[in-house]
């Protein structure tokens, strides 16, 4: 079975790893599983995540065993998804809800995480097969949207994703998010120019205590 749903919904913290440069997409995948993280996503942005993809998976045991998931992020059609899946990509995340790309994943088991913005496109998020809907952008609508959200929908599985910090971060789980998405919080470009990896793993490990805590 894949396991990247069933550890998004344990550990509640999705990785956005969204940079210009991937060199060091190794070691600093390394630096986020030793702080905790389970579930990484490096983003369609970069033309190079599909060889960073391949090469954690190559040589980080963490994400063939089963302790850790690797995926794809910025998933914004069907050509796109199956480049996610050809690489190896044990979960897709998009900025949109897409149905052929909901499809494609479920057809290959590969969980997928849409993503929506109004009550309507969540829902339809949901029925169309999302295994979380990734609610963004979030960072106008705040905890006390996704808590709006959930009152009449409480089955919904939401996973804001944008303006997260460990200031409202427990505010979410509060208002019933099951997952959140975080990526420049905790991604100081600057340590990672100068490969400061315990730096990037003191900073991610703030989130996953959090996420545990709440």
């Amino acid at each position: 079975m894949n396991p990247s749903l069933p550890l998004v919904l344990q550990h509640r913290l999705v990785a956005i790893l969204r940079l210009n440069d991937l060199k060091d997409a190794v070691p600093l995948a390394e630096s986020l599983v030793r702080a905790g993280v389970r579930a990484l996503e490096f983003t369609l942005t970069n033309a190079s995540a599909p060889v960073a993809i391949q090469s954690c998976i190559d040589r980080i045991a963490s994400f063939s065993n089963g302790a850790a998931a690797i995926g794809m992020g910025s998933v914004r059609n069907l050509a796109e998804a199956r480049t996610a899946i050809d690489c190896g990509s044990q979960f897709v995340v998009s900025p949109i809800t897409s149905k052929p790309i909901i499809d494609f994943c479920k057809e290959h088991g590969v969980s997928v995480f849409p993503g929506a913005f109004s009550p309507t496109e969540i829902a339809m998020a949901h029925e169309a097969g999302a295994d979380i809907v990734k609610v963004f952008p979030s960072r106008n609508l705040g905890p006390s949207y996704i808590q709006d959200v959930l009152a009449p929908m409480p089955y919904l599985r939401l996973m804001p994703t944008g303006g997260v910090d460990l200031k409202n971060l427990a505010n979410y789980f509060r208002a019933g998010a099951v997952a959140v998405g975080v990526g420049g919080q905790f991604l100081d470009a600057e340590a990672i120019a100068r490969q400061d990896w315990p730096r990037i793993e003191s900073l991610a490990s703030q989130f996953v205590a959090a996420c545990e805590r709440e």
